[in-house]
């Protein structure tokens, strides 16, 4: 029967393009829908930069609900059908996913690891190009993941899955999933930054590339087993928060019309 976790785990590679592909529309429309309210504020005055400001808010009370949510379910109610369904899909997962699979999957999941490297060019890049203030924002935005990913695992303290495949080991909690907070952020800025300094004509292209990455390393946890599915869940909406309170600090130390 469909959406059971013996049939995700059975298609789980197609499921996974699926939902990748159904990502990549929804971010298109999403940017959008962002580019027509900026050009809005353009046009309409004081009513656009009211509209913009009742769409973050219900986009953070959605993420706040999803999160503290899942949150519960897992880490503070009585085990559920929520529970139930992570540990069957983790345990399908098992027996369906093969070595081979299993193995590239390993090797794309370490594109959502901690990128100290890559989070220290982009804020050399930026200083160097005097940007002192989406710099600093930066700096601020990847500084804040591991404490707060910390935080929330010494909360809830949900142990891992077992994954006993041999190709990724993880220790320390499982909840909530690391990789795919972190991934939000990092790919998320990044395509903030970029979006800030390229040509109008590379931006559907930044957001598209944004969007892969993070459903792709997020959904890898999952294969993987080394999280739980509302471990990555609850990662993206953190994630997602995260990244909202740091853009929008942007935005407002640093709008565009001084860019």
């Amino acid at each position: 029967m469909p959406f059971r976790p013996e049939w995700i785990a059975a298609n789980a590679l197609a499921l996974w393009a699926l939902v990748l592909l159904l990502a990549l529309l929804a971010g298109d429309l999403a940017w959008r829908r962002c580019a027509r309210l900026r050009a809005d504020a353009d046009t309409e005055g004081r009513y656009a930069p009211w509209m913009r400001r009742r769409t973050g808010i219900a986009l953070v009370l959605s993420l706040l609900s999803l999160f503290g949510g899942l949150a519960y379910a897992v880490g503070v109610g009585e085990p559920g059908q929520l529970a139930a369904f992570d540990g069957a899909l983790a345990e399908q997962l098992r027996t369906h996913m093969s070595n081979a699979a299993l193995r590239a999957i390993a090797l794309l999941t370490q594109l959502g690891g901690t990128p100290w490297v890559a989070s220290a060019s982009v804020l050399v890049l930026l200083l160097l190009r005097r940007a002192w203030r989406l710099a600093a924002v930066w700096a601020f935005a990847q500084a804040g993941i591991l404490p707060l990913v910390s935080a929330i695992k010494a909360t809830i303290l949900r142990p891992r899955p077992l994954h006993d495949h041999g190709f990724v080991t993880e220790a320390g909690w499982s909840f909530p999933s690391g990789h795919a907070l972190g991934s939000v952020v990092f790919y998320g800025m990044l395509a903030y930054v970029l979006l800030r300094t390229l040509p109008a004509r590379w931006h559907r292209a930044v957001v598209a590339g944004a969007v892969a990455l993070v459903v792709a390393i997020g959904i890898s946890r999952i294969l993987l087993q080394v999280h739980y599915f509302s471990d990555v869940m609850a990662g993206y909406a953190g994630g997602l928060l995260w990244l909202l309170l740091c853009i929008g600090i942007a935005e407002r130390w640093h709008p565009r019309a001084a860019a």
